[in-house]
């Protein structure tokens, strides 16, 4: 019968290795949909210039790069700034939407990481319990036989 050392290690390498497929899978997916989109980096962005955005890095710089686009072209201005009546605040406005966009990624691939390294974690802690049970089996059965 198993005790509930071998149960919760176990759980602990199945539950690391859940983490880990659902990390990998929100990570392909986020960066296979962003991919779809056929967003290429602005040619004047600081990093990642020309690069097709599919990743966090890459996300973030079109994210910074847009926000740059977007107050050069309604001087300095933020949506809330301009007057209600600006013809510009579409434009501010759909930036500060695709900004949201890449940023909302970015945060997908952040969880998917912790996820993933978590995951690792767990099953490292699974594994590291099965070896303490194995380590006090032996121990108790040198005992044994020693009495």
């Amino acid at each position: 019968m198993r005790d509930y050392r071998s149960i919760a290690s176990i759980g602990a390498i199945v539950l690391g290795v859940l983490m880990i497929i659902g990390g990998i899978a929100t990570w392909t997916l986020v960066s296979s949909e962003l991919e779809a989109q056929s967003i290429t980096v602005a040619d004047d962005a600081d990093w990642f210039a020309g690069e097709t955005v599919n990743g966090p890095f890459d996300a973030y710089s079109q994210a910074e790069i847009i926000e740059k686009h977007a107050l050069d072209a309604t001087d300095g201005q933020t949506y809330a700034e301009l007057p209600r009546d600006s013809e510009l605040r579409p434009v501010a406005m759909n930036a500060s939407f695709l900004r949201a966009s890449l940023y909302t990624s970015i945060v997908a691939f952040g969880v998917a990481a912790m996820a993933i390294g978590m995951g690792i974690v767990f099953v490292l802690i699974g594994l590291g319990m099965r070896d303490v049970r194995a380590v006090a089996r032996t121990a108790e059965s040198k005992a044994a036989t020693t009495v």
